[in-house]
């Protein structure tokens, strides 16, 4: 019978590439301590360190799209006030 893959959580993965990176010990000992094989270690810290400018420029990328969002809304609202407006005279309010 053939042996299950074993799936790790993303906060395990992000211990054992922040233990890697920090050189907290060599990646044969990490791999002994955490039961992972060494490829695994180095595959997950090559990611986490390729992932590391997205994970800080996100802030600035959301900031700018509730920016825009928020122009939409004023537009709409803008438009809605004119007809609004333009109603309310037609009507004699």
């Amino acid at each position: 019978m053939s042996k299950k893959r074993k799936n790790y959580s993303a906060e395990f993965k992000a211990k054992v590439a922040l233990a890697a990176i920090k050189n907290e010990a060599t990646v044969a000992e990490l791999a002994q301590r955490f039961e992972v094989h060494p490829n695994m270690i180095s595959t997950w810290k090559r990611a986490l360190i390729d992932a590391a400018p997205e994970i800080f420029g996100q802030r600035q990328k959301s900031q700018k799209k509730a920016a825009a969002n928020v122009d939409e809304l004023h537009r709409q609202i803008g438009k809605l006030k004119v007809e609004n407006d333009f109603l309310a005279r037609r009507l004699g309010f």
